[in-house]
């Protein structure tokens, strides 16, 4: 399937299922919503890496618009729908400020593709150890039976860059493989990390140390 979207290039990658909320004040973003409001439609967001825009992004829904200001900035809740990649850009659309894009839909991407529930599992308990060891806490709006690559994909640890490889894998499988090959890497990491700044808060206060023999 291909189709012409308005984009909305942002310094973040989306994943699908995610929920963004957005504050829309730039002139042809407040136009681009209000065109997308009125006809139904959605747009995407592709992300801006390096000062460079990428092929790939996510199919934005809007969900609600949460408000509606004097001067016609607007507060959205949008939800990822899918990944597209831009087949050709269109940087200026006739009596429109804002940009767009022709696009189409990768057939790999199934919602219904739950991938390895025994490898997700393995996922989730490293991400916890990670959480400990980082002292965070994180709440998500499903069981944790449900989760699955996108919901946590911005909670490892990943790069932006790494986030966007993520996002162009094309199963879950393979996701959950991606998590777990990056947890595995970054735990020891963010362990000698925090044994670094538990080290460093030390450094001046007195100390009880045992002299050796």
């Amino acid at each position: 399937m291909t189709n012409f979207i308005p984009v909305f290039p942002l310094e973040i990658v989306v994943f699908p299922r995610e929920v963004l909320n957005l504050h829309i004040f730039e002139p042809r973003y407040k136009q681009m919503i209000k065109d997308c409001l009125e006809t139904g439609k959605s747009f995407g967001i592709p992300p801006v890496i390096d000062k460079k825009q990428k092929d790939w992004g996510t199919l934005m829904e809007i969900t609600v618009l949460e408000k509606e200001y004097e001067n016609g900035e607007m507060d959205i809740r949008t939800v990822g729908v899918q990944p597209f990649r831009i087949l050709e850009s269109m940087p200026s659309i006739p009596e429109k400020l804002y940009s767009g894009a022709i696009v189409n839909y990768p057939e790999y991407y199934r919602e219904g593709d739950r991938g390895s529930r025994k490898l997700m599992d393995l996922v989730l308990g490293m991400m916890h150890e990670l959480h400990k060891i980082l002292k965070i806490s994180k709440l998500y709006p499903k069981p944790e039976s449900e989760l699955l690559s996108f919901d946590i994909g911005h909670h490892v640890g990943l790069s932006m860059e790494q986030e966007y490889e993520l996002l162009l894998l094309t199963a879950e499988m393979e996701r959950q493989e991606y998590l777990r090959r990056h947890l595995q890497n970054f735990i020891p990491a963010a362990k000698e990390t925090e044994a670094l700044k538990e080290k460093i808060k030390l450094n001046g206060h007195f100390r009880s140390l045992k002299p050796e023999d």
